[in-house]
């Protein structure tokens, strides 16, 4: 797996894309600089993959987020330091990386199965290989292993997913896009048992949020 100097070039070029795009948190840059985001997709589409405005196919019909909705996403939770994330949506691996390198504790779901051993082998090439990942059903979440600090949602939601909130700590964060074909980005913030601080942060569009889960086909 190659990360030459053209590569490192052009993610920076992405980096400074960014910066000069939104104001975003310059830990969150920091990362997404560190992270070779080509080796997450097919040879083929490598030379797209440090646009910043681009999602791009991966396997099983899916896409990569576009690098400013990362960065907007990982900006909007906070994530700190130690911080226990639940991602939900591992996709090809990209935004857990992206966790990983803000020095999170990244706990993420996919329900593909292609996705999910795709994204594994990927993320241990790449030394990532202290994420745990989960094969399974992401409207659930991982109750057993909440509260979670933070938790982002790569897909979009019908509406604010109640059971993942119910997994968040008191203070938590939770990042979701919301709606049906066009989704707003939302923000929830748990402050007690029962009271949530919800905002919105600007229109976006990603695959449906999905029930169950997706095995290999046999071909």
């Amino acid at each position: 797996m190659i990360d030459d100097f053209h590569h490192k070039g052009q993610r920076q070029r992405m980096v400074e894309e960014l910066r000069a795009a939104f104001r975003f948190d310059e830990r969150v840059l920091d990362a997404m600089g560190r992270v070779p985001r080509h080796l997450f997709l097919d040879k083929g589409l490598e030379h797209f993959a440090y646009r910043m405005d681009k999602c791009l196919p991966i396997a099983a019909k899916q896409t990569m987020s576009q690098a400013f909705t990362v960065a907007m996403q990982t900006h909007l939770a906070d994530v700190q330091k130690w911080d226990k994330v639940l991602e939900i949506g591992t996709g090809c691996g990209y935004q857990t990386a992206v966790l990983a390198e803000l020095g999170a504790r990244v706990y993420s779901v996919e329900r593909q199965r292609e996705l999910y051993e795709q994204a594994a082998r990927t993320l241990r090439k790449l030394h990532y290989g202290d994420v745990s990942l989960y094969y399974g059903d992401g409207y659930a979440g991982k109750p057993m292993l909440a509260p979670f600090r933070k938790i982002i949602v790569t897909c979009g939601a019908p509406e604010l997913p109640a059971r993942l909130m119910q997994q968040l700590a008191i203070g938590g964060r939770m990042v979701v896009p919301v709606g049906g074909a066009q989704q707003t980005m939302m923000l929830a913030i748990r402050r007690s048992d029962a009271e949530f601080d919800v905002t919105s942060h600007g229109e976006c569009r990603f695959v449906p949020m999905l029930e169950g889960v997706v095995e290999l086909l046999n071909c």
